[in-house]
């Protein structure tokens, strides 16, 4: 894999975030490049969990369909010593919309459920291209119809069931509370957006932001990634209805929210302006910065002050949704 290197911005990185980059070092996604990463796996090897994230309950299951397309599996985590009603947290993974699975988030997921005490539900949805829009948001659907409808048996409140994902995963969220929103069947109290991957105009159409899009993932692989789940070249024509949530018109009604984005993450643009717009819809909004942060930063150098503290403001929000 040829690996590239990129000096613009590296004075700007968080000194504590420098030896993350050699965990994951910048590649721009291809055609041919693709089976390779998904031979290699975008993951890193995750640590053993500890104390009471050790003791989380984590079951392999597969969920039917809402609309008639295969079964969907899924990972159910459920923190033990539970008593009375819950929140519940359906989790969706990053990796470009054609990279990763749900196994990725096991050791997160055990954390957040033994910290805030409530059941998750983590989708392995269908990648593209081999399943183009709407196929994985469409799983995801499913695995919030399945919350729901499992609720009184997991003692869970159907009123806090919360959404969220990173990157790829926060792109999938920001559809699916669009499309919850429209189809008004099922209620989603709050979306945890990670560096979600919402625009396909950046780095395509429109220039991402100077010094942003260095690290990581680059504007050649998120127009792959966009063009693979479109089906058409990324930044052009009009997308389906909520496959590209920043192209939206009309955000009034979602669900709170909360964006967390590095200063130097390619999709830093995006987020910020979609936490603009979401603000003037007048949708509860919390938008959190890093400085010196590129994508990913918080699983790379899980132990920065500024991945802990980022960690932390992500946890509490969605601790206050599930919460009220």
């Amino acid at each position: 894999m040829t690996v590239e290197t990129h000096s613009a911005s590296q004075h700007l990185v968080d000194p504590e975030l420098r030896d993350g980059l050699a965990v994951f070092p910048t590649f721009s996604l291809s055609d041919e490049l693709l089976p390779v990463m998904r031979a290699q796996g975008i993951g890193m090897e995750q640590p053993k969990p500890q104390g009471a994230a050790a003791d989380v309950s984590v079951g392999r299951i597969v969920i039917p369909s809402h609309d008639g397309s295969p079964d969907v599996p899924c990972y159910l985590f459920i923190p033990p010593n539970r008593s009375g009603s819950s929140g519940a947290y359906l989790h969706i993974h990053g990796g470009g919309y054609v990279l990763g699975d749900a196994a990725m988030g096991e050791l997160s997921n055990r954390e957040t459920a033994a910290a805030l005490g409530c059941v998750i539900l983590s989708v392995d949805y269908r990648l593209a291209p081999e399943t183009r829009w709407p196929g994985a948001v469409e799983d995801c659907y499913s695995g919030l119809a399945w919350l729901h409808a499992n609720a009184n048996r997991l003692g869970v409140d159907h009123e806090r069931i919360a959404i969220g994902g990173e990157s790829a995963g926060g792109g999938h969220t920001a559809s699916l509370a669009q499309v919850a929103r429209d189809r008004g069947e099922y209620r989603i109290c709050h979306q945890q957006l990670i560096y979600p991957m919402i625009d396909d105009r950046t780095g395509s159409t429109l220039p991402p932001l100077p010094f942003a899009g260095d690290f990581v993932w680059n504007a050649q692989s998120n127009a792959f990634g966009w063009t693979s789940l479109l089906g058409h070249p990324a930044g052009t024509g009009e997308p389906p209805l909520h496959a590209v949530p920043a192209r939206t018109q009309d955000l009034s009604g979602l669900p709170p929210a909360f964006i967390g984005c590095g200063a130097l993450d390619l999709f830093i643009g995006e987020n910020i302006d979609y936490a603009q717009r979401l603000i003037a819809a007048g949708v509860p909004t919390e938008l959190l910065v890093v400085p010196g942060a590129y994508h990913g930063f918080n699983g790379f150098s899980p132990d920065a002050k500024v991945s802990r503290s980022f960690n932390a403001a992500a946890l509490a929000a969605l601790a206050r949704a599930l919460a009220e």
